[in-house]
């Protein structure tokens, strides 16, 4: 038997990810995003009290300064803003604007319209089961 890429599972992952994600940034680039800031955008605004950038790394699987990096971009864009914690007056908050939220939204639906080329030749239920699996996967590793 002959291997092949096509054999290779993460092989397979990293080309597919790689090509969503290329659709992806085209699609978020009329927002002035690209997929990492707007991950954090659209974890910020998930709540009212917004996320803590401790939480924003782990959920992103990103290194704490590159979280910053990303949170001092939305917040020069007054996407976002810091916010002392209630809780815990050493951690601060990112929290979404009320433009952050309609930037959001739009980019959002524009990310959303994206996927749909690459992911065209699945059926509904295929892609929720890609769905499914991807999560059991990203949720078993940590």
């Amino acid at each position: 038997m002959t291997w092949s890429f096509a054999d290779d599972l993460g092989f397979l992952m990293s080309r597919a990810s790689g090509v969503v994600v290329r659709a992806t940034n085209a699609a978020l680039a009329e927002h002035g995003l690209r997929v990492r800031p707007y991950s954090v955008l659209a974890l910020a605004a998930e709540s009212e009290e917004g996320t803590s950038q401790r939480d924003l790394g782990t959920v992103l699987g990103l290194d704490p300064s590159q979280v910053v990096l990303l949170v001092d971009e939305l917040v020069e864009r007054g996407l976002v803003e810091r916010r002392p914690s209630p809780a815990d007056r050493r951690t601060r908050l990112v929290v979404a604007t009320a433009e952050g939220r309609r930037v959001r939204e739009a980019a959002r639906q524009a990310a959303d319209a994206a996927v749909e080329g690459p992911l065209a030749l699945l059926g509904d239920a295929e892609r929720e089961r890609l769905r499914d699996m991807l999560t059991r996967v990203w949720t078993a590793a940590g």
